[in-house]
């Protein structure tokens, strides 16, 4: 395909059909398509079943006696397991992160099983480690930048290592605190390390009470376990208030200072490089420079947003990526690769060195094993997937992808903004936003008052939020989530409100616009509509 015929139509159509229906990999995807295309041709929920019905095709402990036959059990599959799936790849599924697929990763998932490569050892995935380091390389240099020479000399070395391919973001951010961990209590003045010594140790050398991690209240989860799991305590998680929805510099800076002067240490700041929740991203550029004063490790959990580096449009959204020292990148999420593909980015080809361990059998001192600085040992080779889709969408092709999410956010947040009975809370940095339904005459009476009244009348339309949320995800025609969120204007307390994701290159205007027209129904029936109404009439009477 020629550089001229890049386009939006395209890659459409890579997420719904093969280029040529005669091809090697349409026949090898034949038959997974006749069972799975009706049933993505379905709403969000194809049956109405309760979770408790569905457990009851899943109660029985015992390992079955007998043989079955595939064709049976895979017909017991389709009507088990396919049939009360969620369709994630439904244009109306747009409450997470999970999207569509391109067509072409059905029969790489078959290859990708087939082979069954093992990317802990060169000798089960030969040539799936040097394409790994590839892909690896390829994110470096979305993310860093460097010469020519640079990943000529370090893209294939067998003494460092440019990331970790993991599982997800979660173990992408274990391993980059893991790493700077190892480096920052490392071996000095007699003492062998933390992985060595242990942390009681490493505090002892070093003159330390305890050790933290910094991150806003809109840090992903995953942190907290990554703080557990090295051993610091989740009371050592220093998660900074962020009405704003970003971490503000000035106050990591005197919060990290205040921790260090009760002597403690600061391990890392995380900024967040697209949030969960809203999309916001953190002023990384500046936490750079708090960082660096505080002497602590910079990583970036850019496991949503940091694809939004392929567009030349959006990329300075995330100006400063480049000063972390670690960075955190799903390629599960909008690079439209299958679940369990993220992965860990290291500024210094030298800082997994923290992390290499070495075993006789498997991981020999001196050999290019993956295994030997990854927290996983066996893995498949996901890095496959990664690699196809970097070829096949190309830069251009994931720009294109990137700034039509963006642009279908900002387009939504329009039509929030222009309907009366919606109320847009946070607006789109990425392709995220949240908003609430609230009857007009409620949103022009939570202006006009404060205090206990404001309050009370807020915890009603959280009320209305939810009781519409569930309403629409039992209908089964579309889903949105929801959460609760510190917001500007309502300084009291969190409140609650739907959260979307636009990342699905099917979801059109038309299916956002039903959407929105399914929430009003919904709320305009509900008991909980009345009162609120009735309320604001007893506030302005």
């Amino acid at each position: 395909m020629g550089e001229a015929q890049v386009s939006l139509k395209h890659l459409f159509r890579v997420f719904t059909k093969p280029e040529h229906k005669d091809s090697k990999l349409a026949q090898i995807e034949q038959h997974l398509s006749d069972n799975i295309l009706d049933f993505l041709s379905q709403h969000v929920v194809t049956k109405k079943t309760s979770l408790e019905e569905i457990e009851q095709d899943f109660s029985d402990s015992r390992v079955p006696e007998s043989p079955e036959f595939v064709s049976s059990h895979a017909e017991s599959l389709l009507n088990k397991l396919v049939a009360h799936s969620v369709n994630t790849y439904s244009p109306t599924f747009i409450g997470h992160m999970t999207s569509a697929l391109p067509y072409f990763h059905l029969p790489l998932a078959k290859l990708l099983v087939g082979l069954n490569q093992n990317l802990v050892k060169i000798e089960t995935s030969k040539a799936f480690t040097p394409l790994e380091r590839q892909v690896l390389g390829m994110m470096h240099n979305l993310i860093y930048d460097r010469s020519e020479d640079y990943y000529d000399e370090y893209l294939h070395s067998a003494r460092h290592a440019l990331g970790a391919f993991c599982s997800g973001g979660t173990v992408a951010n274990i391993t980059a605190l893991w790493v700077a961990r190892n480096k920052v209590l490392g071996p000095k003045d007699g003492f062998s390390g933390v992985a060595k010594a242990g942390l009681a140790s490493a505090y002892r050398a070093y003159g330390i009470n305890n050790m933290g991690v910094m991150c806003s209240k809109r840090g992903h989860y995953s942190l907290s376990k990554a703080v557990d799991a090295l051993g610091l305590g989740r009371e050592q998680l220093i998660s900074l208030p962020c009405p704003e929805q970003t971490l503000r510099p000035e106050e990591a800076l005197a919060a990290g200072k205040r921790y260090q002067e009760e002597g403690n240490k600061l391990l890392a700041i995380v900024g967040i490089g697209g949030t969960t929740e809203t999309g916001h991203v953190d002023p990384l550029d500046e936490l750079a420079d708090v960082a660096q004063e505080l002497g602590c490790w910079f990583h970036v959990d850019a496991a949503w947003g940091g694809a939004t580096l392929f567009s030349n449009q959006y990329r300075h959204r995330l100006k400063g990526i480049d000063r972390a020292d670690s960075v955190t990148i799903d390629a599960h999420k909008q690079m439209y690769v299958p679940m369990g593909a993220g992965m860990a980015l290291f500024k210094n080809p030298e800082d997994a060195n923290a992390v290499r361990h070495h075993a006789q059998y498997i991981l020999r001192e001196g050999s290019k094993d993956l295994g030997a600085t990854t927290l996983e040992g066996s893995r498949n080779g996901m890095a496959m997937m990664v690699y196809a889709s970097l070829h096949i969408f190309g830069r251009r092709g994931y720009e294109l992808l990137i700034d039509q999410s963006i642009e279908k956010a900002k387009a939504f947040a329009d039509m929030i903004e222009r309907h009366p009975d919606f109320e847009l809370v946070t607006s789109p940095t990425l392709s995220l936003l949240t908003y609430r339904v609230c009857p007009a005459s409620v949103q022009a009476a939570l202006k006009s008052t404060e205090g206990t009244a404001r309050h009370k009348l807020n915890q009603k339309v959280d009320r209305l939020v939810v009781n519409v949320q569930k309403q629409q995800r039992e209908a089964g025609k579309s889903f949105v989530s929801r959460t609760r969120l510190e917001a500007p204007d309502y300084p009291d307390g969190s409140i609650t409100v739907f959260r979307v994701v636009l990342a699905n290159p099917l979801t059109t205007h038309k299916d956002l616009a039903a959407i929105l027209a399914e929430q009003h129904l919904i709320a305009t029936g509900t008991k909980v509509w009345r009162a609120l109404t009735k309320s604001e009439r007893s506030l302005t009477a």
